[in-house]
């Protein structure tokens, strides 16, 4: 069976933001696989050892995006296509150009069942996976928190619905998104540390991917910036009657806002 999990290197959870003239500021920054991606890449490895396959790990983004990969290979994975961004091009692909760019690679490689994380830690949209499988005309599921195997055409899947669960049954190919508690993803050994280094990375330029007009982004971030500094809380004073008619009036002043 051919698996393949879509990744994405993303900034370390407990790195402070800095903004610099409208810009994030990478200077010393830890970069790491976007955790809802280990979910993924975990899941695939489950896969193959449960049932068979190999597991291609595709990735876009710049030369640095290399190191993510191999942990993906180190987990796991058997190999890994890079689609390079160079640094001018990392700022401008939305999430429309980005599901292009990884749905003309994925129709090369007819996958039989795609990984990917629910959505990235950095941008939030969860819309990259979704947008990939309505290009390859795939069905899709988000956010599954458990899957099992049928045979070789059909899973099922549980999914978190907002609180809830939804059970359902999916014909292969498919494409699923991984939510948190799918799994508890490895840490990569010394010997899959090992054996990644003589995994094959192939490379591929994003421009030469993306040939045509109509995939140029279709949003444009026209300013990036910090929420404004939280308060500090206030405290109600006076009898409880006169302590509900001033939280009253201040959620009347608040909401005068928007």
């Amino acid at each position: 069976m051919n698996l393949v999990v879509l990744m994405k290197q993303t900034f370390d959870t407990e790195e402070k933001v800095i903004i610099t003239d409208g810009l994030l500021s990478e200077d010393g920054v830890k970069w790491i696989i976007n955790p809802y991606d280990e979910y993924a890449i975990e899941e695939a490895v489950r896969w193959k050892e449960n049932h068979g396959g190999v597991i291609t790990v595709v990735t876009a983004g710049p030369d640095r995006s290399e190191e993510a990969l191999r942990i993906a290979l180190a987990m796991g994975a058997d190999e890994a296509v890079h689609l390079v961004l160079s640094p001018s091009e990392t700022g401008k692909m939305d999430e429309f150009t980005i599901s292009h760019l990884l749905a003309k690679t994925l129709q090369e490689k007819q996958p039989d069942l795609i990984f990917s994380g629910h959505f990235s830690v950095d941008q939030g949209s969860a819309q990259v996976a979704v947008r990939v499988a309505s290009l390859l005309d795939l069905p899709h599921v988000a956010a599954i928190t458990s899957i099992e195997r049928i045979d070789d055409s059909q899973v099922t899947v549980s999914r978190d619905a907002e609180g809830d669960n939804e059970n359902l049954k999916v014909t292969l190919p498919a494409l699923f998104t991984a939510q948190q508690g799918l799994n508890e993803p490895r840490y990569p050994t010394l010997p899959g540390i090992m054996k990644a280094k003589r995994k094959p990375i192939e490379k591929r330029s994003a421009t030469e991917q993306l040939q045509n007009e109509s995939y140029a982004p279709a949003t444009e971030r026209v300013a990036l910036e910090l929420p404004p500094p939280r308060q500090e809380g206030q405290i109600l004073k006076g009898t409880v009657s006169e302590q509900v008619e001033q939280l009253v009036q201040s959620l009347r002043d608040t909401s005068s806002l928007f």
